[in-house]
């Protein structure tokens, strides 16, 4: 499954805060609690039945992967996804995972390419990929991006792209893919990046990650200030 949709209605006991955690993250990255919006505990745990114990110690945990912030005299708010910080983190991401693609080209196994072109099958039968609606995929080696990441065999790469940094850019990556027409193009872009990894060429895999990534910054401008522009015409 790789479609945005979030879990619905009330959350049953597995292990509640890992429960918590996962609906607040997927409300978050899905826009169902936009950028700077106040976290208000009180209306949440009534949504989810349960006790504000629980949720309190899941906004901690997504306040330590920068979903969430705290304010002072302002309280917890979603993470604030302006302009200039997309653009800067991009740019990071950019570097880092054309580097962490050039490596993987040299070091990926056969067994590792045919299971990541398992995956783009997978991805490519969603529905919401197949009507242009989307193109959102859940986290670890569900994902395109870590699965490269890991493929690199840098550990400080791996723990830069996978760790601080893979939270926000998961917003960012689904704010971009659902911009019109960008799934089918960044499916495509993905199959280019898997082709040049599975002939062992690093300077082609590395360009194919950067164009990629460069049109994802492109698309995640334009979905914001697509946003911005609906915010506005509606006060």
């Amino acid at each position: 499954m790789i479609s945005g949709e979030t879990v619905p209605g009330k959350i049953e006991a597995k292990s509640l805060v890992d429960a918590v955690t996962e609906r607040l993250e997927a409300a978050i990255i899905a826009g169902e609690l936009t950028s700077g919006e106040r976290v208000r505990e009180q209306v949440l745990a009534a949504e989810y039945g349960i006790s504000r114990g629980p949720l309190r110690e899941a906004i901690r945990r997504l306040e330590g992967r920068r979903l969430l912030e705290r304010i002072a005299n302002k309280g917890v708010r979603v993470v604030d996804l302006s302009p200039r910080r997309l653009d800067e983190l991009l740019k990071v991401r950019e570097a880092l995972e054309g580097m962490a693609c050039r490596l993987a080209a040299e070091r990926i196994t056969p067994d590792e390419v045919a299971k990541l072109r398992e995956l783009l099958t997978e991805h490519g039968s969603s529905s919401e990929v197949q009507s242009g609606e989307g193109y959102y995929q859940q986290s670890g080696d569900f994902d395109f991006h870590f699965r490269i990441a890991k493929a690199s065999d840098n550990e400080f790469l791996i723990s830069m792209i996978t760790g601080d940094l893979y939270d926000l850019l998961r917003v960012y990556r689904y704010k971009s893919s659902t911009m019109t027409g960008r799934a089918t193009r960044a499916l495509e872009e993905h199959h280019a990046i898997l082709d040049a990894l599975d002939a062992g060429d690093p300077d082609r895999a590395e360009a194919a990650m950067r164009v990629h990534i460069s049109n994802a910054r492109i698309h995640a401008g334009l979905a914001m200030a697509k946003a911005q522009q609906d915010e506005d015409a509606a006060d």
